[in-house]
């Protein structure tokens, strides 16, 4: 959903991902300097894309969810990043925008882009890239990324790229990304007779693991799942990727969860609710519940995304050493998700190229910006977050050792997530729509013990196929 948020959807937007791994910090955004295409750029330019941005050009850029003054640190790094970057580019004025709010909340966002108020740099989730295609939001920047622009592309995974094309234009760059695991707390694996450096691989192995967990007593449970805010549709379509299913089809056009796989996914989640009593007696949570509870010793494990650790322990007060992750269970495939930059159509071409070049620098530069892990440490911030995770080749090698090195927590937690990689699939389109229709099978098998499971799967198919149809 969002990184694995709504996650990497919208993941409730309740958490600022860049305080995780200094991103930029989420914040609402103010108004673009130059709504009318041309202002905030002076001098000669060039018209050619593929040209480097003209250093007599004077040009001003604003630029979406710099750090709150809150985010002392975050803002520190920021700041400095300014003054580097000046240092190549002293052409360019660079305006953060930044206020205490969130900036992805769903319908702030969207009224920003029906305003077109949104800063010329602009901060999305990968699932945004139809609304903001919709609403005509965003430059096509496929003819200004190339290995001049952004030196590291090669080394950038395609299929990342790849969220933010459309009809094969690039309308973004990307500032993270993740994949869904399995988390687990390794306090309660240790008093329940598991082995926390092998978490289950499987389904039947996840059940079996939850039994004993919550056999703990004390109102401990062993396994946690989302039903409502939209958060159980998108684990629903989660633990339909870890066993080779999907939501929605091929064409985009249709449900594809109403068969055997859909039925095998939610009989197992009845029987674990039910049948095992492994998943607790509160139902109907959301994004934060089951991060609050694997916090305090009250869950053993659930699906989640790497930077829910660094959350846990920033926000809740809970201790890195005490959590490791897995690969999802079934290991087909899992959701993939992240979060990026658009720059606003309509803008100049020469405020395009400064905006790349912001970029590159900031979140696309090995040892840099986002990257520079030692600066990172030294500002008392996480390292060692498996998560962004879109570097290949060569600059993977750098920036894992640099990430290692520097670490601020127990990396070999993480050990299972990172040696067995599961391949990443893109979530369905109008995924939020999409989600809303499938919490209610996920509410429904979580709340009542005597639930028709086909009856469940029949009319959120319905349902998902209207929604799709009006696309």
């Amino acid at each position: 959903m969002r990184s694995a948020r709504f996650r990497r959807t919208r993941r409730a937007c309740a958490v600022a991902l860049a305080s995780t791994l200094t991103l930029t910090a989420l914040a609402a955004c103010g108004t673009s300097s130059s709504d009318n295409g041309s202002g905030g750029s002076e001098g000669a330019g060039s018209s050619d894309p593929a040209a480097p941005l003209d250093p007599k050009a004077k040009v001003t850029i604003t630029i979406d969810c710099m750090p709150p003054t809150a985010k002392a640190a975050e803002l520190k790094e920021w700041k400095e990043d300014v003054a580097e970057f000046n240092k190549t580019y002293p052409n360019v004025t660079i305006q953060g925008r930044s206020t205490a709010g969130q900036c992805l909340e769903p319908p702030r966002f969207t009224a920003m882009l029906k305003a077109k108020s949104q800063p010329d740099v602009f901060y999305t989730y990968f699932t945004d890239l139809p609304q903001v295609l919709d609403n005509d939001g965003a430059a096509d920047i496929t003819a200004y990324v190339n290995d001049t622009s952004v030196p590291l592309l090669k080394d950038i995974d395609p299929d990342v790229l790849g969220s933010l094309k459309h009809e094969g234009k690039l309308y973004g760059l990307p500032t993270s990304n993740y994949t869904m695991g399995l988390l687990v707390n390794r306090k309660l694996f240790q008093q329940a007779g598991l082995d926390p450096d092998a978490p289950p691989r499987t389904w039947e192995e996840v059940r079996a693991a939850a039994k004993k967990i919550a056999g703990l007593g004390n109102g401990i449970a062993g396994f946690g799942e989302y039903s409502a805010g939209n958060t159980g549709g998108w684990h629903f379509t989660t633990q339909m990727y870890s066993v080779g299913g999907d939501v929605v089809d091929a064409s985009g056009r249709k449900a594809a969860f109403n068969n055997e796989l859909g039925k095998q996914v939610a009989k197992n989640l009845h029987a674990m609710r039910w049948e095992d009593d492994s998943m607790g007696k509160t139902q109907l949570l959301q994004w934060g519940d089951l991060q609050k509870q694997i916090a305090t010793d009250k869950l053993g494990m659930f699906l989640a995304a790497p930077d829910d650790i660094a959350y846990m322990v920033q926000q809740l007060g809970a201790k890195y050493e005490n959590f490791g992750m897995g690969p999802i269970p079934g290991e087909k495939n899992t959701l993939a998700g992240g979060n990026n930059y658009m720059i606003k159509k309509g803008i100049s071409g020469d405020q395009i190229k400064a905006a790349i070049a912001w970029l590159n620098f900031k979140n696309l530069s090995v040892g840099k910006g986002q990257f520079n892990w030692p600066r990172t440490k030294a500002d008392n911030l996480p390292v060692g977050v498996p998560q962004p995770n879109f570097w290949l080749g060569d600059s993977k090698s750098k920036d894992d050792a640099a990430r290692m090195q520097n670490a601020t927590m127990p990396v070999a937690n993480f050990k299972s997530f990172m040696d067995n990689p599961v391949p990443g699939k893109a979530e369905p389109p109008k995924a939020q729509e999409v989600y809303k229709v499938l919490d209610n099978v996920m509410s429904g098998i979580l709340t009542n013990k005597d639930a028709d499971i086909d009856k469940l799967l029949a009319t959120a198919e319905a349902q998902v196929n209207q929604v799709l149809a009006n696309q």
